[in-house]
C-alpha cells in the first residue's frame, strides 16, 4: 500500500463526500478508490467512514485521521512548494463558503481577476450563512461576518468591516411614518431575518451612550435569505436592518431610505476563516490574500452618508 497516495485518496473522498466524485477528480477508477479506503481501514484497524447507498458520514476515528492527513499533506505541499521549480504556485481544488449576498455583491464581480492570477486553481463557491464544519464538509475556508469565536483549530483573519443600516422603502415610510428614536420602533413593523446559525430571528442592536440596546421588532414577515430580505424592504413590507454593502446602491438610487442614522452600532468585522495548519497551503494563502485585497478596495464604496 502506497501510504501517501492512500492518504490523498481518503482525504479526497472526505472532501468530495463521494467515492465516485473523488475518483473522477483524481483520474482514478472508482474501484481503486474504494479499495484504497478499505485497505487503509484494514491497516489502521478502525472504521473511518460509514457508507450507505446515498450517503457517506465520518466516524470519530475518520474525522481524527482526516485532520492528521490534512496537516501532513499540507506540510508536504508546503515543502515541495518551497523549491524553485514549484515556486509555491497555487494549484488544485479550493472550496470556499460565504453568504449569497457577499458572493453576489463582492466576490463574483471580481472573480475573473482571481482566475486570471491563478489559472491552475479549481474554485468551488458555496453559499450559506451558518458556520460550516470545514473538515467534515471538505471546505478550505469560509468568509463570515461578526466576531469569530475563539478556536484552537481555526484561524480567523479580518479582511474588512461593514456597518448596519436601518432603512425602508419610501412607500413604507409614507404609509407608516419615519421613526425618529428607538422608542418609535414600537409603532413599526420589520422584516425578520432567520439566522442559519441560531435558527432564530436576529435582534437589532444599537449603541446609545456607549451602552448596547437590544430591540426585538414586531415582524410582519421572516425570511432566511439575504437577497430576499433586501427585496422585502424594497417592496415596502417593513423596516430592515442590513449590511451597508447590501443596501448602499439602493440608498443612493432612492429605492431605500436610511432611518435612525444617529443611532449607531459597532462596525461588523468580516473575516476569512480556515483550519489552523503549521504550513498554510499556497492555494488557500493565495485566496486569503486576494479576498483581503478585494474587500479593502470595496470598503470605501460601502460607506453611507447620513
Amino acid at each position: 500500500m502506497d501510504r501517501l497516495q492512500t492518504m490523498q485518496i481518503f482525504a479526497r473522498v472526505v472532501e468530495m463526500h463521494s467515492f465516485s466524485r473523488a475518483a473522477e477528480s483524481l483520474s482514478l477508477p472508482p474501484s481503486r478508490v474504494t479499495r484504497a479506503v478499505k485497505e487503509l481501514e484494514s491497516f489502521l484497524g478502525v472504521r473511518l467512514l460509514q457508507r450507505t447507498t446515498r450517503h457517506i458520514s465520518f466516524t470519530p476515528d475518520g474525522t481524527q485521521y482526516y485532520n492528521h492527513c490534512r496537516r501532513l499533506l499540507a506540510d508536504i505541499e508546503a515543502v515541495e512548494s518551497s523549491f524553485p521549480g514549484r515556486a509555491g504556485q497555487p494549484r488544485g481544488r479550493l472550496r470556499v463558503d460565504m453568504t449569497l449576498s457577499l458572493a453576489r455583491l463582492v466576490v463574483l464581480p471580481s472573480i475573473k481577476d482571481f482566475q486570471r492570477r491563478f489559472p491552475e486553481v479549481e474554485l468551488t463557491l458555496t453559499m450559506t450563512d451558518r458556520m460550516a464544519e470545514l473538515v467534515q464538509e471538505g471546505i478550505d475556508c469560509v468568509i463570515r461576518a461578526g466576531t469569530p469565536e475563539e478556536s484552537t483549530t481555526l484561524v480567523a483573519k479580518r479582511i474588512g468591516t461593514f456597518d448596519w443600516i436601518t432603512c425602508a422603502s419610501p412607500e413604507y415610510l409614507e404609509q407608516h411614518g419615519t421613526p425618529r428614536s428607538l422608542e418609535d420602533l414600537a409603532d413599526h413593523q420589520a422584516v425578520g431575518y432567520l439566522s442559519g446559525r441560531t435558527a432564530r430571528s436576529l435582534e437589532w442592536h444599537f449603541e446609545v451612550d456607549g451602552e448596547d440596546h437590544t430591540i426585538n421588532m414586531r415582524e410582519s414577515l421572516i425570511v432566511n435569505d439575504s437577497d430576499a430580505y433586501v427585496t422585502c424592504g424594497l417592496e415596502g413590507l417593513g423596516l430592515i436592518r442590513a449590511g451597508s454593502y447590501m443596501v448602499v446602491q439602493h440608498l443612493r438610487s432612492g429605492l431605500l431610505c436610511q432611518v435612525l442614522a444617529g443611532y449607531s452600532a459597532q462596525a461588523v468585522p468580516l473575516s476569512v476563516i480556515y483550519p489552523k495548519n503549521r504550513h498554510l497551503s499556497p492555494t488557500v494563502r493565495a485566496f486569503v490574500e486576494w479576498i483581503g485585497e478585494v474587500t479593502r478596495k470595496a470598503e470605501s464604496t460601502w460607506r453611507v452618508r447620513s
